[in-house]
């Protein structure tokens, strides 16, 4: 494994940190508000996030654990609803994203090179290997944490 492979287990690990900070200081109605008209809240945002990343977890520990797995798909704008996302706690989410990073890291960290190259087949996307799904965790995080630092902006609550 490369020094970038290893630098993306950091990237990785360092999500959680990210995360908890962009909540940090805002009130449940902050949460629950819609300041983008149009939009997920940050509740819905932060839930979406944490399943969105027990799902990849998930794929990452069937891809290393067993041979060639289907990587099921799913439809996010069901589960915002139908997993009642508004009214769930954001704290409570942000410390369980957390602590899934941290809990995936440790094996991430313990995997043999050759490891980041097995393989499953994503019922939408085609065969991803676990480098794959743990780059697009990272790359998911950074994408919506842009759509939550505006709805901060558009709270009046900036971080900086």
């Amino acid at each position: 494994m490369t020094d970038m492979d290893r630098n993306l287990i950091d990237l990785y690990e360092d999500g959680g940190r990210k995360l908890v900070k962009a909540i940090d200081g805002l009130t449940e109605a902050d949460r629950v508000s819609f300041p983008v008209p149009g939009t997920w809240s940050i509740n819905q945002l932060v839930a979406h996030l944490t399943d969105c990343d027990l799902v990849f977890s998930d794929r990452m520990k069937r891809v290393i654990a067993e041979e060639k797995p289907t990587l099921t798909g799913f439809d996010e704008s069901k589960w915002v609803e139908g997993l009642h996302y508004q009214s769930q706690s954001a704290p409570d989410l942000v410390a369980l994203f957390d602590l899934n990073r941290r809990v995936m890291t440790n094996v991430l960290r313990l995997l043999p090179p050759e490891a980041f190259a097995r393989t499953g087949t994503h019922t939408d996307k085609g065969v991803q290997t676990v480098e794959d799904i743990l780059r697009y965790a990272v790359n998911h995080l950074d994408h919506h944490l842009k759509f939550l630092y505006a709805k901060r902006e558009a709270l009046g609550k900036l971080m900086w």
